[in-house]
């Protein structure tokens, strides 16, 4: 699984994991008792404190998302129910809507807006598969 932090975003570090875990296992890419990486592991990878990995956790256990087994780590709890494809396809858009009116705000034309979704697509595909 590829998490990715946006430090400029202005939403905190934490919440974006929470969202970015929601998604994945709303999406299937996480399915019941998947394994989430270790706190350390993760806070390495992302260069986050480790409180922060931990926070995020804390706030995807207590929304009922993955539960904690000690000494074991963190799974996805058996009751996370993915969203329907209706839902699925609004967040989407929401997060679509949001990258058009920024590259608006900034002049991107839409070839090469498309041509950076082009190339971050690729680059998510590429990760994915260093990563099985």
């Amino acid at each position: 699984m590829v998490f990715q932090i946006d430090f400029k975003s202005g939403k905190p570090v934490y919440l974006q994991l929470v969202d970015q875990i929601r998604y994945a296992a709303a999406s299937g890419a996480l399915r019941l008792g998947d394994p989430l990486p270790g706190i350390r592991p993760l806070a390495e990878e992302l260069r986050v404190n480790r409180n922060t990995i931990a926070k995020a956790y804390t706030e995807l256990e207590n929304q009922g998302v993955i539960e904690t087994v000690p000494g074991k780590g963190c799974f996805l709890k058996e009751n996370t129910s993915p969203f329907t494809k209706q839902v699925k396809h609004k967040l989407l858009l929401t997060e679509i809507d949001e990258a058009v009116v920024t590259a608006h705000h900034l002049q991107v034309d839409r070839e090469a807006f498309l041509a950076l979704v082009r190339e971050r697509l690729d680059y998510f595909e590429r990760k994915s598969q260093e990563n099985t």
